[in-house]
């Protein structure tokens, strides 16, 4: 018996929402990054612990992994390459001794004031697809699947 007469029905792959979210955040992520890629030479994990430097200020690597969904790995070595390109800095966190707030230092927040405009345009261009009422409504079901998720893990949402 193959796979597709194992599988419930209606349950190819193309049809599946988490794979659907999946691509589409993927190529919506690939579109914006290109524009970063090329002029700042960021790959998407340092973009976005940059934006997320660059929205919520300083932050613990522990919180940039909550805050991005990127595995500490991945959250290490974005803020390794950030740090030694001089775009983020760390001071010891006093409440923590094993852990560090991140910040942009200077450069850096002159590079996400430069690449923030751009994202934000490709952004409004990819949503332009959509009507306000559209965006709204994907926006709450957004986050009910997220917290759906949270709910199921045993966390908070």
């Amino acid at each position: 018996m193959s796979d597709a007469q194992t599988r419930p029905e209606n349950t190819r792959l193309s049809d599946f929402i988490p794979y659907r979210l999946a691509i589409t955040s993927n190529a919506v992520s690939s579109l914006i990054s290109g524009e970063y890629h090329s002029e700042f030479g960021l790959k998407i994990p340092e973009w976005r612990i940059m934006a997320v430097l660059g929205d919520a200020g300083p932050l613990t690597q522990r919180d940039l992994v909550r805050a991005t969904l990127m595995d500490k790995v991945a959250v290490n070595r974005a803020c390794k390459m950030l740090g030694e390109r001089g775009l983020v800095a760390r001071t010891p966190n006093d409440a923590d001794g094993r852990s560090h707030h991140l910040w942009l230092t200077d450069e850096g927040r002159a590079m996400y004031d430069r690449i923030w405009p751009n994202a934000f345009s490709t952004y409004e261009k990819i949503f332009a697809a959509l009507s306000p009422t559209e965006t709204a409504k994907l926006r709450a079901l957004l986050d009910k699947l997220f917290n759906a998720v949270r709910t199921i893990e045993g966390e908070s949402p």
